[in-house]
């Protein structure tokens, strides 16, 4: 006997909930009678989607908190606390966090069970059950590589294990990392053939699962293999399976880098056929500057549902922590108290806060980092400038803030607020105070910006402050995947494979078109103090990390990308550092203050296996370290 899964997808607006996939099983069915008709087939259909990730949720992800992006006191209670337990170092393999072992092979068995007995089903068509089977195929590949991406290598799964199985059958062992990808890749095309180019029932499709997303999917699973945590990590030489075969194959190969960018290529390809595009803004009811225009153009490429740049808007991605519905959690979670008359609203609460180091990676208004550009005053970044009024589209005339404030690139004012500055909103353009007593400032225990940013880019420009403890907003399925993701996926597979070759060049300065930026070799010849870096292998690697840090800020990208760069070991053993946001006195707020100072271990890059599962399965290997 199996139970159901509810599984509904809700595009909610302020005018109520538009449901593109509502369906309502029964409380308990057997195989056979979910089997038997169309009806309750698709019912085990939508049970198979919904154990998507929650990568909208700040409790539902580690990417969001377990990393270096943002930071919030390990001492709030009123958010998950699982994410920063993990930046602290505090996981453990007597009970892992945000580990996904078990969930994701309960929905691989799901998976199985539906490609084992879709075929029964009398009353379904043919291209029906064509694209079903592709459906739950992707599904399928998706939830092994989950898997893949946590634990490195993983048992696959291809049947079920049938119930007169013996112990020993039940007792499966892991394959090697290779032996991984290449599974799920071969379902990951199987899954393509057979799927639709783009969704044409709108009123009760979206969410459901195209070839676009599964050949971009795969472009994303190709580079994590080619990266250097998969491939030739010779960390892991002694790592080994139960019969003495290696996990990790210790040769360094490049191949693995031109079949990740052939995968990215194609999957761009597929993505032009179906109409997908950079988004820019447009809106007719609004007029707005050029700057406006290209903040805007840069944070509704998250914030606007089902925009024109979204490959995969994955609405089972959605926030509860706390409450809330949909994404309208999460921008509680980043919007500070916008409306100074409205103070005693406690649902904007601004934890999520990005770090100082996030600050400082965006580029200066020229395109460069800001450490690389000649005209920027880097040495004196922390001290005190007042704006004048030719930059009152980002800060406010008369007010002084830090220096490392000014003279930014755009997706910098697009995707961050600070004390200062401005937060350009459909209804009006609110200030931002934060010093302490202000409208922004810290007024309870938890519920504030522990470093003095906030998350601009994931709060739809629609986000209302109402009185008594409500808000209004736009909720938004989470933008799984989108085109400049798979445009910064292939210039740096093809950098990798084949080092400073013009494709690699026009999908980097694509991206920094629509974010108001000249192009990589205008940018750094004319203004960084490293002219010639964008023209070797090693400067154009930099370079495209830097970009895809700035342009996937606060998606949940940073951290995978940390991990499978292999550079956590540099990047997550440092200092956390915010404002001194305790203080009135600009002198004394505008003090870089240590929160944090993370000791990332190097067993860390990959998750533990729970010791029970270890010690009941004794064919799986714990993971190395624990």
């Amino acid at each position: 006997m199996k139970k159901l899964i509810l599984f509904s997808i809700c595009g909610l607006t302020l005018m109520g909930c538009k449901k593109y996939i509502d369906v309502v099983p029964d409380d308990v069915a057997t195989i056979n009678s979910v089997f038997t008709l169309r009806q309750e087939a698709i019912k085990y259909l939508y049970t198979c989607y919904s154990y998507l990730p929650q990568d909208g949720d700040y409790a539902g992800t580690p990417a969001f908190g377990a990393g270096d992006e943002c930071w919030q006191s390990p001492n709030w209670t009123n958010v998950d606390q699982d994410p920063i337990k993990i930046a602290t170092g505090q996981q453990n393999a007597d009970a892992p966090l945000m580990g996904t072992w078990s969930s994701m092979f309960e929905a691989i068995r799901d998976c199985n069970t539906f490609l084992a007995n879709v075929g029964n089903v009398t009353d379904l068509q043919p291209y029906e059950r064509t694209r079903w089977i592709a459906e739950v195929t992707f599904l399928k590949a998706y939830y092994h590589w989950m898997l893949f991406r946590q634990y490195g290598p993983i048992p696959v799964v291809d049947v079920n294990i049938p119930i007169s199985a013996s112990l020993d059958e039940m007792k499966i062992k892991r394959v090697s990392v290779d032996s991984a990808v290449n599974y799920i890749v071969k379902l990951l095309d199987t899954a393509a053939v057979n799927l639709p180019l783009t969704i044409t029932s709108q009123s009760d499709e979206l969410g459901r699962i195209t070839r676009p997303i599964a050949m971009g999917i795969k472009a994303r699973v190709l580079v994590t293999a080619a990266s250097p945590l998969f491939n030739g990590n010779t960390d892991y030489a002694g790592f080994k399976n139960v019969d003495g075969s290696p996990f990790f194959d210790q040769a360094v190969q490049t191949a693995k880098w031109a079949r990740a960018a052939d995968a990215a290529k194609a999957a761009i390809d597929v993505c032009t056929q179906a109409g997908i595009k950079l988004y820019t803004f447009s809106s007719t009811n609004t007029t707005l500057s050029p700057a406006m225009f290209t903040e805007m153009s840069i944070r509704n490429a998250i914030c606007e549902k089902w925009n024109v740049e979204e490959i995969w808007g994955n609405p089972n991605s959605r926030p509860s922590t706390g409450g809330g519905s949909g994404s309208t959690n999460l921008q509680n979670f980043c919007a500070p108290r916008l409306d100074p008359s409205r103070l005693a609203n406690q649902i904007p609460q601004g934890q999520y806060a990005p770090t100082m180091k996030m600050v400082e990676l965006f580029y200066s208004k020229n395109g460069v980092p800001i450490n690389e550009d000649i005209t920027y005053d880097y040495a004196d970044r922390y001290n005190l400038r007042t704006a004048v009024d030719s930059e009152s589209e980002y800060l406010q005339s008369g007010d002084s803030t830090a220096i490392l404030n000014f003279d930014r690139e755009p997706r910098f004012y697009a995707d961050m607020a600070f004390d200062g500055g401005q937060y350009f909103m459909f209804n009006q353009t609110w200030p931002i105070n934060a010093l302490l007593g202000e409208a922004q400032s810290q007024k309870n225990e938890s519920g504030y910006s522990i470093t003095g940013y906030f998350t601009k880019k994931l709060v739809n420009w629609n986000y209302v402050v109402q009185d008594g403890q409500s808000t209004s907003t736009n909720d938004y399925p989470w933008p799984e995947l989108r085109l400049a993701d798979l445009y910064l996926l292939y210039a740096e597979a093809l950098n990798e494979s084949q080092g400073p070759v013009a494709d690699v060049y026009t999908y980097l300065n694509l991206i920094r078109a629509r974010a108001g930026l000249g192009t990589v070799q205008d940018a750094w010849t004319n203004f960084s103090n490293n002219p010639s870096k964008f023209t070797t292998q090693t400067g154009l690697r930099s370079i495209i990390r830097q970009e895809r840090g700035i342009e996937m800020a606060f998606e949940g990208s940073r951290f995978w990308d940390i991990l499978r760069w292999k550079t956590a070991t540099t990047e997550w053993n440092k200092q956390v550092v915010g404002w001194d946001v305790s203080q009135s006195d600009p002198d004394l707020y505008y003090r870089k203050r240590v929160l944090y100072t993370q000791n990332f271990q190097p067993r860390q890059y990959l998750w533990p296996l729970k010791n029970y599962d270890v010690t009941v399965n004794p064919n799986l290997e714990q993971n190395q370290g624990w």
